[in-house]
């Protein structure tokens, strides 16, 4: 077993927010390689988020968020289960980012299952009638529809959409969160304005 130093613990910690105790483990169970322990983490992160998932989220923070010039702005509700961890610095960190997010991106929904139904049979009729698509046969058409569907949630679903330029997604961070603060965690809404729009 290779000797995990105090200097790695706090490194891991600092890359993953995770408890001291958990990062050495992490450290001891692969050999004291950062890479794999960041994984491992971040797998038994998920499995920490997912039980959490059914608990309810009741307190939290309404934020808001003006982008400089103040042409756009956005106001948020993110939701946790306690009033005491929606005061900790963590989890006002996290509501910014959301924010600045939706400010930057201007999605259009919080998650898949919150689209509207004829909103989402209306992109997937404008995508089977794309004449690249069209041509194809019924169950390529399909996998076609499917794939570009997926791109579409990527750009208008907030949780989907990459978080800023990193390769994990928003639902990836809101999930990492979760495993670190210890309480289920859930994006209620938000609003997005811009100067002009609509008019």
């Amino acid at each position: 077993m290779a000797t995990i130093s105090a200097e790695a613990v706090k490194d891991l910690r600092e890359l993953t927010g995770a408890g001291f105790m958990d990062c050495k483990r992490a450290l001891e169970e692969t050999g004291g390689d950062v890479g794999k322990a960041v994984a491992l983490l971040r797998e038994r992160g998920l499995a920490a988020a997912a039980k959490k998932s059914g608990r309810e989220a009741r307190e939290g923070l309404v934020s808001s968020y003006i982008h400089t010039g103040g042409r756009v702005g956005v106001l948020i509700e993110v939701n946790c289960e306690t009033d005491f961890v929606a005061r900790t610095d963590e989890f006002q960190k996290l509501v910014r980012d959301l924010a600045v997010q939706v400010a930057g991106l201007s999605p259009l929904y919080v998650d898949i299952d919150r689209i509207p139904a004829e909103d989402l049979a209306r992109k997937q009729a404008e995508l089977a009638e794309d004449p690249a698509a069209a041509a194809k046969p019924a169950e390529i058409r399909e996998k076609i529809v499917e794939g570009q569907l997926k791109k579409w949630y990527r750009e208008v679903v907030l949780l989907e959409q990459p978080f800023r330029d990193e390769e994990r997604s928003v639902r990836d961070l809101v999930t990492e969160k979760i495993a670190t603060i210890g309480e289920n965690i859930r994006v209620r809404r938000f609003v997005r304005y811009a100067l002009g729009e609509e008019l």
